[in-house]
């Protein structure tokens, strides 16, 4: 199966099998290769280029012609069928209703050889800070762990700051849009997953994190030294009263509040620069996936004297059974 992969001296392998086992890189499917005095590393897709400096060492990008492992272990091998749950750092995250979570728990921790905790959440995400509660099923008593995404490392305490794995393709298609010498505006960061990645593609961008969330903010902060990156200024306020200190300064303003990005949208036309684009995330019906929601912010440009044009409108994910995580990307005028 020709696959691309990462090309390294065999007595140097080690420490960059264990780098790409880190970042879920390694394509775990497929057997690892020598060819002459090289190892050769199949890999799950092309790194982004912020993941090729957390490599260590001399290596190369190549194609390979891999053969499927024997034996590979697979969820179906203990439970008949491959149940939903997601990976944030070394936690395992499942449902509370799936049936026999301990079975469940046990299986992944076998599969999944970097999970070291397996959590359920005890509901859906609740309140201004958008938080959830868990129960631990296996492994660690720990709710907080390391991320990393495109060679960005994120601290996050679950239960503290809302953060999910899910957005990383639409972070990394963001950041392509972004240019040196622009200023982003991250209206609700977070810890920083949107932020922190635009910053480390060059220290002449400028980007303005704001938060409502304190435990977010600190750990959003925690994340700017991780990343060391000096380029991103992280607040604590209300991105409504925020937006009057940086009216006029956004080359984009990134507003993933999927519920309540249109409670903001006046303070998103006055962060605005000439042609700035604002990337405008919502949760939507699956009948009317964004005529409402692009009528919102035409109105919000009206009120501010703008006009808007449309640059894109896309479906980021389902996000419950007739309702999809949709973006809009608008350039107001």
């Amino acid at each position: 199966m020709k696959r691309i992969c990462i090309r390294v001296l065999r007595k140097k392998g080690e420490p960059v099998r264990r780098a790409l086992l880190e970042m879920d890189l390694l394509d775990n499917s497929l057997r690892i290769c020598t060819d002459g005095e090289s190892l050769c590393l199949p890999l799950v897709r092309e790194p982004h280029e912020n993941e090729l400096w957390e490599i260590p060492g001399e290596f190369e990008l190549s194609g390979y012609d891999f053969e499927p492992q024997k034996e590979q272990l697979k969820l179906e091998d203990f439970l008949g069928r491959v149940p939903h749950f997601e990976v944030i750092g070394d936690i395992a995250l499942i449902e509370d209703d799936v049936p026999e979570p301990e079975k469940v728990a046990e299986a992944i921790m076998k599969v999944k050889n970097n999970v070291r905790t397996v959590l359920a959440a005890l509901g859906p995400v609740e309140g201004e800070f958008r938080t959830r509660r868990f129960r631990k099923i296996a492994g660690e008593d720990k709710t907080s762990t390391i991320h990393r995404e495109y060679g960005c490392r994120y601290y996050i305490d679950l239960e503290k700051a809302y953060f999910t794995p899910r957005l990383a393709t639409e972070r990394s298609r963001i950041l392509a849009q972004v240019r040196e010498g622009q200023t982003v505006v991250d209206m609700f960061a977070g810890v920083g997953p949107y932020s922190i990645m635009i910053a480390k593609k060059s220290p002449d961008i400028r980007v303005i994190a704001v938060d409502k969330n304190p435990d977010a903010v600190e750990f959003l902060r925690r994340n700017i030294e991780l990343n060391s990156v000096s380029n991103v200024e992280a607040i604590e306020g209300d991105a409504n009263r925020e937006a009057e200190r940086f009216s006029g300064l956004a080359d984009h303003v990134i507003m993933n509040l999927p519920h309540n990005a249109h409670e903001f949208l006046d303070a998103a036309m006055r962060l605005c620069a000439p042609e700035a684009i604002i990337h405008y995330y919502g949760i939507t019906p699956e009948d009317d996936l964004f005529g409402s929601s692009l009528e919102l912010i035409g109105q919000a440009a009206g009120r501010a004297g703008r006009i808007i044009e449309v640059s894109d409108t896309r479906i980021v994910r389902s996000y419950a059974p007739h309702q999809l995580n949709v973006c809009i990307e608008v350039k107001v005028i």
